[in-house]
């Protein structure tokens, strides 16, 4: 018997899934196309969220030329999910396009913030130097563009390395990496078969410790010195080190390569409420309840930046961006530290959002149709910023 057909964005494939519309269903189904490694959540107690609902679809702000409602810019945004925690209270949770709070849904770029959480962890009990040469961990890097290099320029993204992230590009390394990570149909017959072969055939085209130039896959380079310093593949680190101690509710997962290499930068899939969770692990401090998980030191120098950072930061970045003192740290987008107010931030608008004095947290889950879309981008940051000074003025 003929069933109903299904209809066209439905029919996905590995060559379709990262684009509109196929994206709205990919983003939400990862396993289904690539293969993942489970970061299980154990079997301890979740962290329970009280709820303390409020109507903030209604609350306006001003982004550019527009004013807006918190509901206008969901709707605008093309959003999977919104949760908003205030004091560790859920006061907004909203599901579209057919999420659920079990679901998990791809971070892309907010991956590497909870990569570099491991790093952190790891740090602080002295099982890894950031100050380190990447070689020390890494001997099969000896001769290669990463000579020289340390711990920190891969957590900084200011290595030397030539690597073009331009999504729109298809011959990008960015776009080209993705066949090793199984993310896209192999194409290119030259390329090696694993991740951690192909780290050594990068060149540079800048010094180490130079500006800060975005290169995702100097996240994955971070993955391998942690596997290395933790002793254990990544989903297990980040198993062991966060998401069991943090009380997840639901297991996360990642995409991994053909020899199990997790795709560090941006092949983790969460459920909206533990990457809220996650957000608030930084918001508490790195505690949860009596126990600490991240050290208060590396959340700090998160925050603070090194000394060179700002100047750094801003000859990479684009002028919304510059504001006094902006920086990226740490894997985390550090744009108001004064406040302090950070960010992890991925590809097709995912997004955890932490704002300290407001003790407000906001995660979101995105589909837009481009990889980089400004205006949403700003668009969703102005109502981040909205929500906690209400938040706080309440």
């Amino acid at each position: 018997m003929q069933g109903t057909p299904p209809p066209p964005e439905r029919l996905v494939t590995l060559a379709n899934w990262q684009d509109p519309p196929f994206n709205r269903w990919g983003f939400q189904h990862i396993r289904d196309l690539i293969p993942t490694a489970r970061i299980s959540r154990g079997e301890g107690s979740g962290w329970r969220l009280p709820r303390a609902e409020q109507d903030l679809e209604e609350l306006t702000f001003r982004s550019g030329r527009r004013t807006l409602t918190v509901g206008r810019m969901l709707e605008e945004t093309a959003t999977d999910g919104f949760m908003v925690l205030h004091r560790g209270r859920v006061v907004m949770e909203r599901y579209y396009n057919d999420m659920t709070r079990d679901t998990r849904h791809l971070l892309m770029s907010v991956s590497k913030s909870i990569t570099s959480t491991v790093a952190g962890i790891l740090a602080g009990r002295g099982a890894l130097d950031v100050n380190a040469l990447v070689t020390v961990y890494i001997p099969e890097l000896i001769g290669t563009s990463f000579e020289g290099a340390t711990v920190q320029h891969l957590l900084d993204m200011r290595t030397g390395t030539r690597f073009n992230e331009d999504y729109t590009d298809l011959s990008a390394e960015v776009r080209v990496y993705e066949q090793l990570y199984l993310w896209r149909p192999r194409v290119s017959a030259d390329l090696p078969l694993d991740a951690c072969s192909y780290f050594a055939t990068l060149e540079n085209d800048g010094e180490h410790g130079g500006p800060f130039r975005y290169r995702s896959v100097l996240t994955d380079v971070l993955a391998w010195v942690i596997e290395r310093a933790g002793g254990a593949r990544l989903a297990e680190l980040i198993s062991r080190e966060v998401w069991q101690p943090m009380g997840a509710q639901f297991d996360a997962e990642v995409t991994v390569d053909a020899h199990g290499n997790a795709m560090a930068d941006g092949g983790i899939c969460t459920t909206l409420g533990d990457l809220a969770r996650f957000g608030q692990l930084f918001l508490n401090g790195g505690v949860r309840g009596a126990r600490r998980i991240v050290p208060a030191a590396w959340i700090r120098d998160t925050i603070a930046g090194a000394p060179d950072g700002p100047q750094a930061f801003a000859e990479e970045a684009t002028p919304q961006e510059r504001r006094a003192g902006a920086h990226y740290r740490n894997q985390w987008w550090v744009g108001r530290p004064k406040v302090p107010a950070y960010a992890g931030v991925g590809i097709n608008g995912q997004l955890v959002f932490v704002h300290a004095p407001a003790k407000v947290v906001v995660a979101k889950f995105s589909t837009w149709a481009g990889a980089w879309e400004p205006v949403s981008d700003r668009r969703t940051m102005d109502a981040c910023v909205a929500i906690a000074d209400a938040l706080s003025a309440g």
